[in-house]
């Protein structure tokens, strides 16, 4: 994929204008979407770095691919335990199946998780303390964002479906193991960044002893947008051209949500 020379240009045309409000989701809304600076770093086929700024309406569609990982996450590397914020694309980062893959994309944005923003919409975190989840997990306090998911096994738990099988391993919304207690939500006050990561893959690694997924739009997170939300959404990843191209997930989700939710 070819980037422009200008994307925060790009983005303040089609702010300017009707295209940006094309999505049916937009059209209802009284008030246009407001825009956020997002930065990313990718791996380019020759092997070199980009890091490039971006500015994007705040919706989850873009939201969702830099608010997983709080500044301080240790991921699990071939060289070991490397904090989020300091990770290049061309790491490799280890895999739960046991193997590694290429980071080829880091994105970042910063936000203030107690402010609600102009629809309504938070950006809460989930804090899971040490041991929460069993010895060493997590190996200690692991804050993750609105968009990281985990790794449930329900057969560790004992959980069976209606004929007695035991459920498969599924990726749940963090928020979801909120228990009160040693898995607690938490708005500061302060502006917080975000991360998230994208390998050629997607795939489950270990964040501070935790399994979280990489980075997925989902297979359908583009059914209801307009060409303008489109264009801006890929200008975002310089490895892909089509939703194709972040290739399968690799387990299910649950309750994923409906591509009018990710653009509204």
């Amino acid at each position: 994929m070819t980037l422009p020379q200008s994307l925060q240009q790009a983005a303040t045309r089609a702010s300017e204008t009707s295209a940006l409000l094309q999505d049916p989701s937009a059209q209802r809304l009284a008030n246009k979407p407001q825009l956020r600076r997002y930065e990313v770093c990718s791996l380019l086929p020759n092997g070199s770095l980009s890091e490039t700024r971006h500015i994007a309406p705040a919706l989850p569609l873009f939201e969702d691919a830099f608010c997983a990982f709080t500044r301080g996450s240790l991921v699990e590397t071939s060289q070991g335990p490397i904090a989020v914020e300091d990770l290049i694309p061309g790491d490799e980062i280890q895999t739960q199946d046991g193997g590694s893959q290429t980071l080829v994309w880091k994105g970042c944005t910063s936000l203030v998780p107690s402010r609600e923003d102009a629809k309504g919409r938070s950006h809460r975190l989930t804090s899971f303390m040490a041991d929460s989840l069993g010895l060493q997990k997590p190996m200690s306090c692991v804050v993750v964002g609105p968009s990281a998911r985990l790794l449930r096994r329900p057969q560790q738990n004992g959980y069976l479906s209606d004929d007695g099988l035991a459920l498969p391993p599924i990726l749940t919304p963090a928020e979801e193991f909120q228990d009160g207690m040693n898995i607690f939500e938490t708005a500061p006050p302060t502006v917080v960044d975000m991360f998230h990561l994208c390998l050629p893959q997607h795939a489950v690694i270990k964040v501070g002893g935790l399994e979280f997924e990489t980075y997925h739009p989902g297979p359908e997170a583009l059914k209801l947008v307009s060409y303008a939300i489109k264009t801006l959404y890929f200008n975002l990843f310089s490895h892909v051209d089509s939703l194709k191209d972040f290739g399968p997930l690799a387990y299910d989700r649950v309750a994923s949500p409906s591509p009018d939710q990710l653009i509204g």
